[in-house]
């Protein structure tokens, strides 16, 4: 049996997926089994997985798409290792990744699950040494240090500071937790680090960038949004913290996912439910400017409302993540 399982899942992604699938061939530690979990792709996929003639390679290929969380699901279940990563189609490891991480879950026994650092790529595959810097600052992986993670409910909830695409699991601290929650489709990612920290689980931070995560415009419609940030606060509401502050800053965080979800569903169209999210929101956080502004904007026309919200997004500041997203591929 192999030692570390590896799934990657994948959907129409044809022109990426052997980016994601080289970085596994090429890795110094290798024993390993590697998972495609094919989400019933239209595009030429099953063709680019033909061409690798890696007997560590186990293509699982559903005859119709299932959905993302239920796809990883199906990787996760046909796993063999003891030790586990999942990571997305348009992503890579480093060729040290699961060498440095195999060896600090073999040293440390307590330990459940060891997170890296990771790079920033743009649309083209390169490193983006700037947005890099900015996203470890955003998240607060430059204020961990290496070593066992602290206080987990902290890291996890609090500043997400953790990326499960950068983490090599135990395989059994996965099992004890239910892994992927269907409910939590588009944010089961943060759903799962959370749920293994109140489950008392332990997790080890390794600031080195093991791994590659790439921006691109096709993560921000305004329907990926919008599941997103119902799964997220379908996650916000089934969590529970002992610690007080820690609760009110899930009641305030889950507020505020309410008025982000409102102004989505505002400009989609979805008037009352938006206005309804804006009230409740409105409860806890008080009345602002942003949730007076999506209130009148309720009462336009969709077509001029639509016009209101792109103008915002062209005259606001673009943060790291967005410069990075504009960058053409030399395709």
């Amino acid at each position: 049996m192999p030692k570390v399982s590896i799934c990657i899942p994948t959907y129409n992604r044809a022109n990426l997926l052997p980016y994601a699938v080289n970085s596994v061939l090429h890795q110094t530690y290798t024993d390993f089994e590697l998972l495609i979990c094919d989400d019933g792709s239209t595009d030429a996929t099953p063709e680019v997985v033909s061409q690798w003639e890696d007997s560590r390679i186990r293509y699982i290929r559903h005859p119709v798409n299932i959905k993302r969380s239920k796809n990883m699901r199906s990787g996760f279940e046909a796993a063999c290792g003891d030790y586990f990563i999942k990571f997305d189609d348009d992503d890579a490891l480093t060729p040290e990744f699961l060498e440095k991480t195999v060896a600090v879950l073999d040293a440390n026994p307590d330990v459940d699950f060891v997170c890296t650092n990771h790079w920033i790529i743009n649309p083209a595959g390169e490193r983006e040494e700037a947005a890099t810097l900015a996203n470890a600052a955003k998240w607060g992986k430059d204020k961990l240090s290496a070593g066992v993670i602290r206080n987990l409910i902290h890291e996890t909830f609090v500043r997400q500071s953790l990326q499960v695409g950068s983490t090599l699991f135990r395989k059994a601290c996965l099992d004890e937790v239910d892994f992927m929650r269907f409910e939590a489709d588009g944010c089961e990612d943060f759903d799962l680090l959370v749920r293994l920290a109140i489950a008392g689980k332990q997790g080890y931070f390794l600031p080195e960038y093991l791994m590659e995560y790439r921006m691109h415009g096709g993560q921000n419609s305004l329907r990926q949004s919008i599941h997103f940030l119902r799964a997220k606060l379908f996650c916000l509401n089934s969590y529970h913290f002992d610690e007080s502050d820690v609760e009110r800053q899930r009641i305030k965080k889950a507020a505020g996912l309410k008025q982000d979800l409102a102004l989505r569903l505002i400009e989609k169209g979805d008037t009352a439910e938006g206005r309804q999210l804006l009230q409740e929101a409105n409860q806890v956080l008080g009345t602002s400017n942003r949730a007076k502004a999506g209130l009148v904007l309720s009462y336009l026309p969709e077509s001029l409302r639509q016009v209101a919200f792109n103008l915002f997004r062209q005259v606001r500041t673009k943060d790291y993540a967005e410069q990075v997203r504009q960058v053409q591929t030399s395709s």
